[in-house]
């Protein structure tokens, strides 16, 4: 079993979120924001499909006929969609600025990996946990279940109005939008109660939802295509390593500090978030980004 993760686990880092959007870097230059949004999109009903499907296949045959249904599809429809596609050279792409305003790129990347890390632990730990932390704040395991359940559909209208409606805002904008939602979320759970957790987990999906589509597009906004995979690499590894602890670290701290102590680490750490983006510069002009 633990050999079989370590494969997973190596599969996902060369085949997830920031994999496909260095490949969209690539492929569409500083145009890639608008595929980068629709990606995200569609695979925020990753969960809402996979879950239950998987839940059905093994009720209905078994775990193991669930785990090959899956090492199937890979095979069979993961491996001929990557392979049909269309091959771009990074070196024809026009050379970009170093970083944005002037800025430093190892001190903006180093910023950006610290937003990342920070909002990692905030997102793996809430999400690993959330029906728990609920109840321990005050709800029923029904209101914390049902309010669980609007994570996704939160996450999903978010990368819709970042698609529509914020779309020209520049991604360091939506990134302090996003990161300042937590904050919003905790501060109507702590004030509001128990009957504000819907609330509570629609703005923390929301931000959340923004945030992933963040991780691929400000980089490219503020640093151009060219190096984009070497940069999100440089960037994805601290939030990697946060994201792995979070749920373990939240555990304990929920046993041994409760859930407002925990929720306070948390508001501290997406405000820690803001206030590195607020140090970062857009571009005097920034690029259009179209789908």
């Amino acid at each position: 079993m633990a050999a079989g993760w370590v494969v997973v686990g190596i599969a996902m880092a060369f085949g997830l979120y920031d994999v496909a959007f260095s490949t969209l870097a690539v492929l569409f230059g500083r145009g890639a924001r608008g595929p980068i949004t629709g990606i995200t999109l569609i695979a925020g009903f990753a969960s809402t499909i996979g879950w239950p499907l998987t839940a059905w296949i093994e009720d209905a045959w078994g775990w193991r006929e669930a785990c090959l249904t899956w090492a199937g599809l890979h095979i069979v429809l993961g491996l001929s969609v990557y392979a049909s596609l269309p091959r771009s050279r990074a070196s024809a792409l026009p050379k970009a600025p170093d970083a944005a305003g002037g800025e430093s790129p190892r001190n903006a990347i180093r910023l950006l990996a610290f937003v990342f890390a920070a909002q990692g632990v905030v997102n793996s730990g809430i999400g690993t946990h959330f029906p728990g932390l609920l109840m321990e704040a005050g709800a029923t395991p029904a209101a914390a279940v049902a309010a669980a359940a609007l994570l996704g559909p939160a996450q999903v209208a978010a990368r819709v109005a970042e698609f529509g409606l914020m779309r020209r805002l520049h991604p360091l904008v939506s990134a302090r939008i996003a990161t300042l939602a937590h904050p919003a979320a905790v501060v109507a759970l702590l004030f509001g109660g128990p009957a504000l957790a819907p609330l509570f987990a629609a703005l923390h999906g929301s931000g959340s939802g923004l945030l992933s589509i963040s991780r691929g597009a400000l980089p490219l906004a503020l640093f151009g295509p060219n190096g984009y995979g070497r940069r999100q690499g440089l960037i994805a590894l601290p939030s990697n390593i946060a994201t792995a602890t979070a749920p373990l670290i939240f555990g304990l701290s929920l046993d041994f500090a409760g859930p407002t102590a925990v929720l306070l680490m948390t508001t501290a750490l997406a405000i820690a978030a803001t206030l590195a983006l607020l140090a970062l510069r857009a571009p005097q002009s920034p690029p259009s980004a179209p789908m």
